[in-house]
């Protein structure tokens, strides 16, 4: 006979997860000796084995007493149900895993791969990076709101970026952060953005810059993060409108003498 100490050594398991079973009903109490010690059998042995290895195996204790009960069509229907809710589990830790592998990778927390692609790219052309962190927190509610126009919006900026004239303006933007409003360099750069929207327009046809779909109070409301953000591109807007276009995240053609304008936008 064995004493609960080496009941629990034979079977692998601790003194501890006995007594656990003991309490939960799945492991029965043998009667106290003389001496008031409980003694255990090999069948016990066998029986702690068996509850250990199904816990082990991640069944809920709640259903170890029923399998250790079932017949055997019973017991495998229950171990394939089993073995389908821990798949399930894993899987979804496995996502858990993803999105904590997110957390340490910068802009991919909350942005698809070609939005972080685009703004790596970015970089390596020597934008400053207050800039590219404006863009990409633009970025993170237009791919929230609308995930599936992404990858259209992505075509559109990387073949934007290799226009000279493009990336020339993202470059004096860069070199603008730190001018006063006074500085002829915003007029400068408010000369160059113009043109370059004008021939957009003239080039492509107003429908091909027009074509995102933004809606007006989103776009306001991304804009004023814009101008926040960098306080010259306040500025810069305020002279582009002299220029004949208004508006960062949709730019607008200003017409003389009508009341109305004709939305654009480089998105």
């Amino acid at each position: 006979m064995l004493t609960i100490g080496e009941l629990a050594s034979y079977a692998g398991a601790t003194v501890r997860a006995v007594r656990h079973y003991h309490a939960k009903g799945l492991l029965p109490e043998p009667e106290r000796d003389h001496s008031g010690y409980r003694r255990y059998d090999a069948c016990a042995v066998v029986e702690l084995v068996r509850i250990r290895t199904l816990a082990e195996a991640g069944v809920p204790l709640a259903r170890v007493r029923e399998l250790l009960q079932a017949g055997e069509e019973e017991f495998a229907a229950a171990v394939a149900e089993i073995d389908e809710r821990l798949r399930a589990e894993i899987r979804e830790r496995q996502r858990h895993r993803e999105r904590i592998a997110r957390l340490a990778s910068g802009d991919s927390l909350a942005l698809p791969k070609e939005v972080v692609e685009y703004l790596d790219r970015l970089r390596a052309l020597g934008v400053d990076e207050r800039v590219v962190q404006v863009e990409r927190d633009g970025w993170i509610p237009l791919a929230a709101r609308s995930p599936e126009r992404v990858s259209e919006w992505m075509a559109r900026k990387r073949k934007q970026i290799e226009d000279p004239q493009v990336l020339d303006f993202y470059l004096t933007l860069s070199n603008a952060l730190d001018r006063t409003d006074g500085d002829s360099g915003l007029d400068e750069l408010a000369d160059e953005l113009a043109a370059y929207i004008t021939r957009l327009a003239d080039e492509q046809g107003e429908f091909y810059v027009d074509d995102t779909g933004i809606e007006p109070p989103f776009a306001e409301l991304l804009d004023s993060h814009v101008f926040d953000t960098l306080p010259p591109s306040r500025r810069l807007i305020e002279l582009l409108t002299k220029r004949g276009w208004t508006g960062w995240t949709r730019l607008e053609r200003v017409r003389p003498g009508r009341s109305g304008t004709t939305t654009m936008t480089t998105a």
